[in-house]
């Protein structure tokens, strides 16, 4: 594995290592206004790749004011309801006016209501519910990278071929599902008890390959190799964040209904 690591980029590393430096500063002096300024930059630049990727275009300057006003509406009134209203809006001008395509309310949907998600999901269940997602993912996507560049196998997916690292295959996934599950389920005894925290982190590691996969899906048809270049050698926001957002999905969602 060593040899391996020899191989990576500088920039590559030097990035990773002050993404993982800010990481660790915004959850040890976290609060709710903190992380919702984080996220909320994150999501503009994220729904900024995201349009892109889906329209092959740069959207107008209202795509982006509803996505602003979207966020800062969330913050005094923890909602969906923002959201929808502005679904509502585009629709019904679309219909009336016969322009604009659906493609254009995508990034509404995907990335907007994961970053919801993970604000709410801090919100209801403390830092530790973030943490723990951070683990799972985290673990998940660098396992599988490496388990598959040391040991070959199938491809986990052909479009993974075509836009992300021809070592995802299917041996490297499960590797990096079993680290992270092990280590996830420790992690999440900070939020549930230990057979609940298994059954989530197993739940949420596979939504993680998939929200990866996905990711790889848009860039694939938008024929580029990464959603932007705001991290040196890592690409988008998109490109960091995709495991995140399936993750944040399942697990807020498992967590409402179940713990409730």
């Amino acid at each position: 594995m060593l040899n391996q690591l020899k191989t990576l980029e500088p920039k590559r590393l030097y990035t990773a290592f002050f993404m993982l430096i800010a990481v660790v500063l915004i959850i040890f002096f976290h609060n709710p206004f903190l992380l919702w300024s984080v996220l909320g930059i994150a999501y503009v630049v994220a729904f900024y790749e995201a349009y892109k990727l889906y329209n092959k275009e740069s959207p107008k300057w209202f795509f982006l004011l509803f996505c602003v006003l979207i966020w800062i509406s969330i913050f005094f009134y923890p909602s969906l309801n923002g959201l929808f209203v502005v679904l509502v809006l585009l629709a019904s001008y679309q219909a009336y006016t016969k322009k604009g395509k659906i493609e254009q309310m995508m990034p509404f949907i995907y990335p907007t209501i994961p970053f919801i998600l993970l604000y709410f999901l801090y919100l209801e269940y403390t830092i530790n519910a973030i943490v723990w997602l951070i683990f799972i993912v985290a673990l998940t996507d660098s396992f599988a990278y490496f388990g598959g560049k040391l040991l070959g196998g199938k491809l986990f997916s052909n479009s993974t071929f075509c836009v992300t690292s021809p070592n995802k295959t299917k041996e490297g996934v499960l590797i990096g599902m079993s680290c992270a599950v092990i280590v996830g389920t420790l992690v999440g005894l900070g939020v549930c008890e230990f057979f609940t925290s298994f059954i989530f982190s197993v739940c949420v590691s596979i939504a993680s390959v998939f929200g990866d996969l996905y990711e790889s899906y848009l860039k694939r048809k938008a024929e580029v190799k990464d959603s932007g270049n705001i991290f040196p050698g890592h690409g988008g926001m998109l490109d960091r964040l995709d495991g995140y957002f399936f993750g944040s999905i399942i697990l807020y969602t498992l967590l409402t209904t179940i713990q409730r």
